[in-house]
């Protein structure tokens, strides 16, 4: 199993290595990655790695076997050997963006308290899926809702509870078509705002910026209907 470093610290940019192994695709599996795979509507994090004589672009990065994050090199380039030391390099900017936009999809959930149905992340925009059967009628409101709650430079903190205390609290759980990570004894939730300040609780194995200031300005895109039950709503980062 794969040491999750950017759960450590989300904005860490560079790490030291190990290649435990390459899978029989040319994926490199490290002993602790820096790197998020793929997962949550997150896409994987880019970037490189690099070893005396040697270095690789990461095209993206996967979950493995067991617990295993796979990354997926960038075509034509040489992977390290197995037992290579390495240093990672995010490509950071990307990844930054990635953590404002998700940190921003969890304030959608919250000024639109409907059960998600799907979501998506990119970096200059994102999107959740409501089961909402008529879509919202003050659009405005909602946007300058949503603004608000960033000027508030809310703090953005983890927490974690056991698999048996979220089954006895379901009603943390907002996505209907993803389950939360759950087999391994805990479950990581992400809370903004703290005390009387809180403002969303939900469970998340993403990355996320420390305060909500960091999101910087959101204007709320298209509000599509997705089917009889589902609506659509897209938001961007406007700075």
């Amino acid at each position: 199993m794969t040491t999750p470093l950017y759960r450590e610290d989300a904005y860490a940019r560079t790490a030291p290595g190990r290649v435990v192994r390459l899978t029989p695709e040319g994926g490199v599996v490290l002993e602790a990655s820096l790197f998020y795979p793929n997962g949550g509507g997150q896409p994987g994090d880019t970037g490189h790695l690099a070893w005396p004589g040697g270095r690789m672009a990461v095209a993206t990065t996967v979950k493995g076997e067991a617990g295993e994050i796979v990354l997926v090199p960038a075509e034509g380039e040489t992977p390290p050997p197995a037992g290579a030391e390495v240093t990672q390099t995010l490509d950071w900017d990307r990844r930054f963006a990635h953590m404002r936009v998700h940190t921003a999809l969890h304030l959608l959930s919250v000024v639109l308290p409907r059960p998600v149905t799907g979501g998506a992340i990119g970096t200059e925009k994102g999107r959740l899926d409501f089961d909402m059967p008529k879509a919202p009628e003050d659009k405005a409101a909602l946007e300058a809702e949503l603004n608000a709650l960033v000027v508030r430079d809310l703090p953005v903190t983890e927490d974690w509870i056991t698999d048996a205390e979220l089954a006895a609290d379901l009603g943390l759980v907002k996505t209907m078509s993803v389950a939360p990570p759950t087999g391994a004894g805990h479950v990581r939730l992400i809370r903004i705002g703290e005390g009387g300040d809180q403002v969303d609780l939900q469970p998340c194995g993403g990355t996320h910026v420390r305060r909500t200031g960091e999101i910087g300005r959101l204007r709320l895109g298209k509000i599509e209907k997705k089917g009889r039950q589902n609506r659509r709503v897209s938001l961007h980062l406007e700075d």
